[in-house]
């Protein structure tokens, strides 16, 4: 199997769409360098496209989610228990050894929304092995954990469809 010699903490955010799409992009190239990857959602949950595709490679990929789908406003307690049970997953993951890359999907959301606080996150990132890659999405990156990070992208909406009123659709963008 392989290993990293050295990893690096990214984060991908802004408020333009491909955060999602660039954390499964790089995990597809992890499993084929012959990388384990674990992906944990927070806030989701569901059977979205990405899952259904990534579920076929269950020796190589890894994932979990921890919400109770999208809300508005702020979060009930039925929102914030899946996220701090997903804390304390990622914890015991990234300890584990088993994976060369750890991709915390709207882990940047959870903070913004109050699911956990900034502190718990930057935890997180402190926890990191060396040789452990920590990928962390979601619009609302806050500045310290930007500072943390290795890589940082912003998605920056130029031009989009959704402002002329087409919908999200099955395979492009769910």
């Amino acid at each position: 199997m392989a290993k990293l010699e050295k990893a690096y903490v990214q984060v991908y955010t802004g408020e333009g769409k491909g955060k999602t799409t660039a954390a499964i992009g790089l995990a597809m190239r992890a499993i084929g360098a012959g990388l384990k990857v674990f992906i944990l959602q927070f806030i989701k949950m569901g059977e979205y496209s990405e899952i259904k595709s990534l579920r076929k490679f269950p020796e190589d990929i890894t994932i979990e989610q921890f919400g109770c789908g999208c809300f508005t406003g702020k979060p009930a307690h039925e929102d914030i228990l899946p996220a701090q049970a997903g804390l304390e997953r990622v914890k015991e993951i990234i300890s584990s050894g088993k994976y060369d890359v750890v991709i915390l999907e709207e882990a940047n959301v959870a903070v913004k929304k109050n699911l956990f606080s900034e502190q718990d996150l930057l935890d997180i990132i402190d926890l990191r092995p060396p040789t452990v890659e920590l990928v962390i999405t979601g619009r609302g990156a806050t500045t310290k954990v930007i500072d943390k990070a290795n890589l940082v992208t912003e998605m920056i909406p130029i031009k989009h469809y959704f402002k002329e009123g087409i919908k999200a659709r099955i395979g492009i963008e769910k």
